[in-house]
């Protein structure tokens, strides 16, 4: 069956149910129908312990992340332990773009899947509203006289669709730009804030622009930001959904990882944490974006410190970082598998810079072969971290037990976390750790552009910011087509923007865009409502 049809076959409870298994009493909640809630607040506790799922670098056949981090939730649940998923919501342009949904998939999914998805609770399209309201308010503020004296706008539009053409429009007299919601410093730091009062403050800090001395004018200086908050008070409250076994999942905020910071919600994973003594969460794309700024973003700011990793991977990914084509990536081919396992060893040797407990969990798929599963265990062996197989996919929790079983055992280990750099370290030098220690590139060249921002943002005492490199997800460097290990390799910084409202400084290298473009043959094709169904979600 596909997977639509796998999340209706399957009886869902009542949420009031789902949430009365983690101690949320129905007056907690703010209801959506009977499969979806608003949480609204949950019981003070000891936190549990977090585990992160993360993956190697990605491939068009997915790795599997979100689909591992629902079936050890349920695996989890049948060792009886308490725990939640805390998961990121998809944004709507992979959906109808070239990868599709995250929920999960076949027997490993998140429900109601089609909501999730599409409009879910309507977080997306909050956050949309506020940052299109803050562009309003900078036009409306220039038609009326331009009393701050905004020489130059920095603060653009967004959209949850991907549509290229969006990437440089005229309004008002003006080239203004739109990204994705998903890239918007809205989307970053709504993630990013701890409470109501902390969003309302970073709203009102955001840069939207310049004056003619080229000093910063702030979102606050429209006196908009409280109304961006009244746009985004409910949405800011964690989504709970369940899986296909009816366990609780908490989903809420959607950030791309190779623009933004690629995690779901501060508050989600704090609820989390209080509701749960173990917590799955995961990272957008691979370990070098995803992970890398889970910890040096998001950990840093919310003081969290992971008690392991899972790091995925399939088969067909590694023998495709070792150079086989498409048509023959079923075929046996263990030199090129060897060759794609120094992809896995890359990611493993960076997450042991951050933490020791990292478990291998490969997902696995019927047209695995034992020899080739022995390669990837012994890889494993050789480098000192544990091994694991999921077959959530097919056989949901019962699939990922052995995985779950180890991820108890290895949070029981004491856990060195500690961050790539601190925050005193200059920014030039902090996009130059990040290459070279979780890239492995040779050098870092910086356009003038971007070096001339930096040079600002450190006369202006702003060196203190962790940065967030915005690059291909498909290759440890900047150039999407260098799969497997590359080294000896040049990293590219060609702009910098200040993201002040998140509290962070993103850093663009490449030709990667804010605005995704859709693909030749787009999921939008197969989508449609048959019956009063929908259909082709993925």
């Amino acid at each position: 069956m596909k997977d639509i049809e796998i999340a209706r076959s399957i009886k869902k409870k009542d949420i009031k149910e789902v949430a009365k298994k983690i101690g949320i009493s129905e007056d907690d909640l703010i209801l959506y129908g009977n499969d979806k809630a608003k949480i609204k607040s949950v019981r003070e506790n000891k936190d549990g312990k977090l585990v992160l799922v993360t993956a190697i670098s990605p491939t068009p056949y997915g790795e599997g992340k979100t689909t591992v981090s629902i079936g050890l939730t349920d695996a989890l649940n049948i060792l009886n332990k308490n725990v939640v998923g805390v998961l990121r919501e998809p944004s709507m342009g992979p959906v109808f773009g070239m990868k599709g949904g995250a929920t999960g998939g076949g027997y490993s999914q998140v429900v109601p899947m089609e909501d999730i998805n599409l409009h879910f609770t309507g977080d997306f399209h909050a956050i949309t509203a506020a940052n299109n309201l803050l562009c309003a308010a900078i036009d409306n503020h220039i038609y009326f006289g331009n009393k701050l004296d905004i020489n130059r706008v920095t603060f653009g539009r967004c959209l949850d669709v991907n549509d290229r053409s969006l990437r440089s429009v005229v309004a008002g007299g003006r080239t203004d730009v739109f990204a994705i919601t998903a890239a918007s410093e809205i989307m970053a730091l709504f993630c990013l804030a701890k409470d109501l009062n902390d969003l309302k403050e970073k709203l009102g800090n955001i840069v939207i622009g310049y004056n003619s001395n080229d000093d910063e004018i702030y979102a606050k200086d429209l006196k908009v930001e409280g109304s961006m908050t009244a746009l985004l008070k409910d949405a800011f409250l964690p989504n709970l959904v369940q899986t296909l076994e009816g366990n609780p999942v908490i989903i809420h905020g959607g950030p791309f990882a190779n623009i933004a910071h690629g995690c779901n919600s501060i508050v989600a994973t704090k609820y989390g944490l209080k509701l749960a003594d173990y917590v799955i969460t995961e990272a957008g794309f691979g370990a070098d974006l995803g992970a890398e700024k889970f910890f040096d973003i998001k950990c840093r700011k919310a003081d969290l410190k992971p008690a392991a990793v899972v790091l995925v991977a399939t088969i067909k990914a590694l023998k495709y970082h070792g150079g086989v084509k498409k048509d023959d990536i079923y075929l046996e081919n263990n030199d090129a598998l060897e060759k794609g396992l120094s992809n896995l060893v890359r990611h493993i040797e960076n997450m042991k810079k951050y933490m020791n407990n990292v478990i291998v969990c490969l997902n696995r798929y019927d047209t695995d072969l034992d020899s080739e599963i022995a390669l990837v265990k012994e890889c494993c062996c050789l480098n000192n971290v544990e091994f694991a197989e999921s077959k959530a996919y097919s056989l949901g929790g019962e699939g990922a037990v052995e995985l779950a079983e180890k991820v108890v055992s290895i949070c029981e280990k004491e856990n060195s976390f500690k961050l790539l750099y601190q925050d005193d370290v200059d920014l030039v030098e902090k996009v130059k750790i990040v290459s070279k220690e979780i890239y492995r590139a040779s050098d870092v060249i910086f356009s003038d552009l971007a070096l001339e921002k930096l040079e600002l943002l450190k006369s202006k005492g702003l060196s203190n910011l962790p940065i967030c490199v915005a690059k291909t997800q498909y290759s440890f460097s900047d150039d999407s087509k260098a799969v497997g290990a590359p080294d000896n390799f040049v990293i590219n910084v060609r702009d910098v923007n200040l993201y002040n409202g998140a509290g962070f400084v993103t850093v663009l290298l490449g030709d990667i865009m804010t605005m995704p473009g859709l693909s030749r043959n787009p999921n939008y094709e197969v989508i449609d409502v048959v019956d009063g169904e929908i259909i082709g979600v993925n």
